[in-house]
């Protein structure tokens, strides 16, 4: 069994002896392959340090997370993209729009965003999205960027049976993480009427801790706490769910 972390900053964690000690937990629990996202230009270069450690475990993504947007948003694009002028990446992002801390800045995280979908399909690589109170502008945007090259994750799925639908229906698989183990997310209900085929496991690290660690930071070793809830919706054991997710990201990032 091998269980993917599609998504995690595990790299925040900069002590040597902790990080090991994360790793080897995560090993323990059959998590072996982790996909790293950057969200700007300082933190590339932390991805590289650790995927360069332990490249039989760890995956680099590259991206500018709609947070970090500000008006000199390509600058930072092309400082992050030259950190890895030299390294394999799988995927762009975290990329995308998020309005739950700023509405004012949307003009420019759309432009980023749509920069860097276009930055993706010239790689011919997939892309991880982030979207934060602003479904509908990041649907709007992948629907005028819809066409066989565009691909990837709606990173942290938290939405209707609707909303599912119509990612899927753009060729997008669902990032599920700690929120399926909330009790009032509802996001269980909105999963079992959906198919694990579209589904992969992350954790966001040390991000949406799973229950139950919530209130604490999250790893990467969580990551079975959310697979044993996915197994519990579709009612199968945690191995299939490990081989379906796992399957599922390889056909994503080609690794």
């Amino acid at each position: 069994m091998v269980l993917t972390d599609t998504h995690t900053h595990f790299y925040y964690e900069t002590d040597p002896g902790k990080r090991d000690e994360m790793l080897q937990r995560c090993l323990d629990k059959n998590i072996s392959r982790l996909f790293l996202p950057n969200v700007d230009a300082a933190s590339a270069q932390l991805v590289f340090d650790l995927t360069n450690a332990h490249p039989q475990y760890f995956f680099p993504m590259l991206g500018l997370h709609p947070c970090d947007v500000k008006p000199d948003w390509q600058t930072e694009i092309d400082a992050i993209m030259a950190t890895g002028e030299n390294e394999r990446i799988y995927a762009i992002g975290e990329i995308g729009v998020d309005l739950y801390w700023d509405k004012t800045t949307l003009d420019i995280q759309t432009a980023a965003f749509e920069y860097q979908i276009q930055l993706a399909k010239q790689l011919d690589l997939p892309i991880v999205i982030h979207c934060r109170d602003a479904f509908n502008e990041v649907y709007d945007i992948l629907q005028r960027h819809n066409d066989d090259k565009l691909r990837g994750i709606f990173h942290c799925f938290g939405g209707t049976v609707e909303q599912a639908q119509q990612i899927i229906d753009l060729g997008f698989y669902l990032g599920i993480g700690g929120v399926v183990t909330y009790k009032n997310s509802g996001l269980d209900k909105a999963l079992a009427q959906l198919s694990l085929q579209h589904i992969v496991l992350e954790t966001d690290a040390p991000y949406l801790t799973p229950v139950p660690f919530r209130g604490k930071p999250n790893e990467s070793s969580y990551l079975t706490y959310i697979a044993e809830k996915v197994a519990d919706i579709f009612m199968v054991d945690v191995a299939q769910v490990a081989d379906i997710t796992t399957a599922n990201s390889k056909a994503i990032f080609g690794i």
